[in-house]
């Protein structure tokens, strides 16, 4: 049994945020206990929240049922350090100067606590794709991104990999008709996960008002190099899949939370910009305290978008796989625009990691390369001065606009053949050669994973535009 907000309900937490904070505190930290267990935590809690006040598993709780002071917003404003705090780069000399200095001004902030930027990272908006922050006790809505719960998702198939190229007509066709990539629109067949009934679409007004929308466009697929591929994949002996060192066939997908991250991260950024005044060069760095409502809240919405995008990318998977007529025989996902709770040098901090993923000991991630480059499946190791994080694929080398005005069709479409990739829509932007050297990449990481398996695209399905 899981804990629900009606027991929450029944011990006298009738406010939507302690509700929200007491079952994200249960779900992590207390995974192995019973709900009977669990409730008298929180009754314990509840009969006195202020003994719970330096508690890092229910602190946060507490202060939500009796704040230490007024929950009054108040508009505030801050200076940057004059020097940025530590920061750990991989792969230095393939990183645009931009990204560094971007970091850097990042690791002014006043609640920044540690930063790593990753050998992919480039310039971005907020955060560099690639950096990874720790902050303290705060989140940043850009820091985490537009698209929240952008990620991967690998599944393996019980198929050997002469099945592509056998059955390259029907792969194609099956692509064609159960993706859907694109701002607006979704699957012409309505699709159904659970996730579409969790409770916070309707004690989050945000939320309630892109419910709509999110049914529309639940399993498909951005624009820009967001992507839907069947490739054959090497996997290693002794992989954290479990499968027999082999070539198999595998799809693999590159989606995130679609509008309903951007609407929830636009709305936030607003609201932090309401309490926390910033100067002009690190505006867009506007954060929400996670103590205060608007940050709980936002914090609610973001897993909520992860666990949307998770959703978006079983589905497609789901649509594929059943109409190749094939069997999943294992599948990870990783999400690499997120934030969570983790302990960084014996202290709780927020880890933003924005085009990044997750690097823990043990923990499987996808960094991939480009529609005509390999991927990697990737096994983390735990390594401190990463912030235990890995880089999220290849990382562009130039911008789409170069990209744009540098290659063309023809001659994506002619290396494109060399490499024995069909390409179903895309564009010169995401052309490979726009594209870092991936082999480097993974190098350039050595510290912080072990390759567990190589990805090879064979048929690419990306937007049409």
């Amino acid at each position: 049994m899981k804990l629900r907000s009606k027991d929450l309900t029944k011990l006298g937490v009738a406010d939507n945020v302690a509700r929200s904070l007491a079952l994200d505190a249960a779900a992590h930290w207390c995974k192995h206990d019973s709900v009977e267990t669990i409730m008298l935590k929180i009754a314990n809690v509840v009969s006195s929240p202020q003994d719970f006040y330096d508690d890092y598993v229910w602190g946060k709780f507490a202060r939500a049922i009796k704040p230490e002071k007024t929950q009054e917003v108040v508009s505030k404003e801050y200076d940057l350090f004059s020097e940025p705090k530590e920061l750990n780069i991989f792969g230095q000399c393939i990183i645009e100067t931009d990204a560094i200095r971007q970091m850097k001004l990042v690791l002014r902030l006043p609640i920044s606590v540690k930063g790593a930027l990753m050998p992919d990272a480039h310039a971005g908006y907020g955060l560099p794709i690639g950096g990874v922050l720790a902050a303290d006790r705060a989140v940043i809505p850009y820091g985490v991104g537009l698209d929240i719960g952008c990620g991967m998702m690998l599944t393996v198939l019980d198929a050997k990999a002469d099945f592509v190229k056998r059955y390259s007509a029907r792969i194609e066709r099956v692509l064609l008709e159960w993706t859907h990539f694109g701002m607006e629109g979704g699957l012409a067949v309505r699709q159904d996960h659970e996730v579409m009934d969790r409770d916070e679409w309707h004690e989050i007004s945000l939320l309630n008002r892109l419910q709509r929308k999110a049914w529309q466009q639940l399993g498909s697929s951005g624009g820009g190099n967001h992507f839907v591929e069947i490739g054959v994949l090497n996997v290693y002996a002794n992989n954290g899949l479990g499968l027999p060192e082999d070539e198999y066939v595998a799809l693999l997908s590159h989606s995130g939370s679609r509008g309903l991250g951007a609407e929830i991260a636009k709305y936030y950024v607003q609201r932090a910009h309401e309490q926390c005044m910033l100067p002009r060069s690190a505006s867009h760095l506007v954060w929400l305290g996670l103590d205060t409502e608007a940050g709980a809240e936002y914090w609610r919405c973001m897993k909520l978008a992860i666990d949307y995008a998770t959703a978006c990318h079983e589905c497609i998977h789901a649509n594929i796989v059943r109409n190749m007529g094939l069997r999943p025989v294992a599948s990870t996902c990783s999400h690499h625009n997120m934030a969570s709770e983790e302990m960084v040098d014996g202290r709780m901090v927020v880890v933003h990691r924005k085009g990044a993923v997750d690097a823990q000991q043990g923990k499987l991630s996808i960094i991939s390369g480009s529609m005509s480059t390999a991927g990697y499946l990737v096994m983390g190791k735990g390594y401190a001065d990463s912030l235990n994080s890995a880089s999220h694929g290849a990382g562009r080398a130039m911008s789409r606009a170069d990209a744009a005005g540098r290659f063309t069709m023809s001659a994506m479409r002619k290396q494109l053949k060399e490499r024995g990739v069909t390409l179903l829509g895309g564009s010169v932007e995401e052309c490979g050669d726009a594209y870092k050297d991936i082999e480097t990449v993974i190098a350039s990481q050595s510290m912080i994973i072990n390759a567990q398996g190589r990805f090879m695209p064979k048929i690419v399905r990306m937007n049409d535009k």
